[in-house]
C-alpha cells in the first residue's frame, strides 16, 4: 500500500470521507462517517448472481450469396515464438533502474504527506478543545475551514503521486520502444513470423521461448534511462485505480 493510500485511509476518521452535503446537515463534525451512515448491503455472490441473457441470434436473417472472391497467395507457415514481456521488464537493468528512482521518489512524498497528517491532527484537536469556549458558529468555521483544508491536502498529494507515476511510464515508454526493436530482431534471426505472449500459451517448448535472449539483448543497448521530473500539471487525470503503483510493481 503506498504512503497515500495510507494517508488517504486515516483522513477518513476526520471526516475527509462525508460529502459536502453531509457535512453541512451533520452536527458532530468530527465524527467518522460510518457512525452515521447506515451499512451497505454485501455484494451478491457470484454463485447467486443470476446469468446475464444473451440475446438469442436471429434466425430468420436472408444469407446473401455473395460471389467468389478472387484467389489469393495462401500465408505462411506460421514459425511461432514466445516471449514473456513481464519477465523482460523485471530482468532489465534500465526497468529497475526506473522502479529505483520512482521509489525513491515515492519514499519522500511519504515523508511530506506524514508530516501534513499530524499538522491536520494538532488543528484537529486545538479545533476541538475550543468547542464550548466560543459561539457555534465560530466553531462551525472553524471546522469547515478545517475541512477544507484536509481535502486540499488530498488532491494535492493525488497529483503529485499521479505526477510521479506519469513520469515512471514515460521512461518505461523509452524501454518498451527499444524492446519492440529487439523482439523484431529475434524473430528475425530465429526465422520466426509470430511471436506470442508466453503468459497467453497453454503449453510451448523451450525451444520457442526467446525471452532470456530478448533480455540480454536489451540490457546490452540500454542499461538506463532518465526518468523525467515528476511534474504537476493543471487539469491533470488522477487514475485512482492505479494510485501508488510505481513501474513493475
Amino acid at each position: 500500500m503506498s504512503a497515500f493510500h495510507r494517508f488517504a485511509l486515516i483522513l477518513p476518521v476526520l471526516t475527509l470521507g462525508a460529502a459536502p452535503a453531509a457535512r453541512a446537515q451533520s452536527s458532530g463534525y468530527f465524527m467518522p462517517p460510518s457512525a452515521s451512515a447506515p451499512a451497505a448491503k454485501p455484494a451478491p455472490s457470484p454463485v447467486q448472481a443470476p446469468a446475464a441473457q444473451a440475446p438469442a441470434p436471429a434466425t430468420n436473417a436472408e444469407v446473401p450469396n455473395l460471389p467468389p472472391l478472387p484467389q489469393e497467395n495462401a500465408p505462411p507457415t506460421a514459425i511461432v515464438g514466445v516471449l514473456s514481456v513481464p519477465e523482460v521488464m523485471q530482468k532489465s537493468t534500465a526497468a529497475q533502474g526506473v522502479q529505483a528512482e520512482i521509489q525513491k521518489r515515492q519514499a519522500v512524498l511519504k515523508t511530506e504527506e506524514e508530516q501534513v497528517q499530524s499538522k491536520l491532527q494538532t488543528e484537529q484537536q486545538q479545533i476541538l478543545a475550543e468547542r464550548g469556549k466560543i459561539s457555534q458558529k465560530d466553531f462551525e468555521a472553524k471546522v469547515q475551514a478545517w475541512q477544507n483544508e484536509v481535502a486540499a491536502a488530498q488532491t494535492k498529494f493525488q497529483e503529485k503521486n499521479q505526477a510521479i507515476q506519469n513520469a515512471g511510464q514515460a521512461a518505461l515508454s523509452q524501454i518498451e520502444g527499444e524492446l519492440i526493436g529487439i523482439i523484431r530482431q529475434e524473430a528475425q534471426a530465429h526465422g520466426m513470423n509470430l511471436v506470442l505472449h508466453r503468459e497467453q500459451v497453454v503449453l510451448n517448448v523451450a525451444a520457442f521461448d526467446i525471452t532470456d535472449e530478448t533480455v540480454t539483448e536489451l540490457n546490452k543497448l540500454m542499461t538506463k534511462v532518465t526518468v523525467p521530473p515528476s511534474v504537476v500539471t493543471p487539469g491533470m487525470a488522477i487514475d485512482q485505480t492505479d494510485q501508488g503503483q510505481g513501474p513493475g510493481q
